[in-house]
């Protein structure tokens, strides 16, 4: 063949084949992150394939991207299991994540508007009032939005694609601390400072809170990890389970 020839082009077949797989790829992401698909499980591909209504052929291609992406591993002869993050490798995303967290607060921090930061505070005064009332259910997703917001604010394209990479990553951890009332209103005591960091638009100190936030929430999840392997009583404890950075 001429080096010069054109490559073929996908066929119609084949793009809607490709689209298909995504698709699937997307709804079994969203099934494990979701927590629908646990930890060690064996994906039933059938039955993954009859609850979409498609075939197995795209729930196998999407299979073998999540192998890749990391949410899932393959054991020849066995199929198809969810991961579950270990303790190590948690403790490794949080430190990216502390990282990344901070970079993010440090190059928003000289171009804050006043728009951001009614945001920042706006998230802030909800959080409090969960905090207030140990409601983690409700806590846990706006301290991810807060996070996100202040990454997504920066427009860094690249940046915002390894952060979301990372929170995905760690939904697999679930091996949860235990959540206190004290914890949370201590966490957002934190957010408060990183606000207050990107108010003053300081980026050295926005940097240094954001980062140290992400790593006392590291060592509170530790802490809550030994508790567990102690056995301490029960009566003791909140009785709610969750995150918390």
């Amino acid at each position: 063949m001429d080096d010069t020839e054109t490559p073929a082009l996908p066929t119609i077949a084949a793009l809607r084949e490709h689209s298909l797989t995504a698709v699937v790829q997307h709804e079994i992401e969203r099934m494990i992150l979701a927590g629908e698909l646990a930890p060690g499980e064996r994906l039933n591909e059938k039955a993954v394939a009859d609850t979409l209504k498609v075939s197995r052929g795209p729930v196998r291609e999407a299979c073998r991207a999540l192998a890749e992406l990391g949410f899932v591993y393959l054991i020849p002869n066995r199929g198809v299991f969810i991961k579950k993050l270990t303790k190590a490798e948690a403790i490794e995303v949080y430190d990216l994540r502390a990282g990344l967290t901070g970079l993010a607060a440090q190059l928003l921090a000289p171009m804050i508007t006043a728009e951001h930061l009614d945001r920042l505070e706006g998230f802030v005064g909800e959080m409090e009032q969960a905090a207030e009332s140990a409601d983690f259910h409700r806590f846990y997703p706006i301290n991810l939005e807060f996070h996100d917001y202040i990454v997504r604010a920066t427009g860094n394209a690249r940046l915002i694609k390894l952060y979301r990479g990372l929170v995905k990553e760690f939904h697999l951890f679930r091996t949860h601390g235990l959540v206190q009332r004290a914890s949370l209103l201590e966490s957002n005591r934190e957010h408060r400072e990183i606000v207050v960091a990107l108010k003053a638009k300081d980026g050295l100190q926005a940097y240094l809170f954001s980062a140290r936030h992400v790593g006392n929430g590291k060592e509170r999840m530790l802490s809550a990890l030994d508790d567990l392997a102690e056995g301490a009583p029960r009566h003791r404890r909140e009785p709610e389970m969750g995150r918390i950075e």
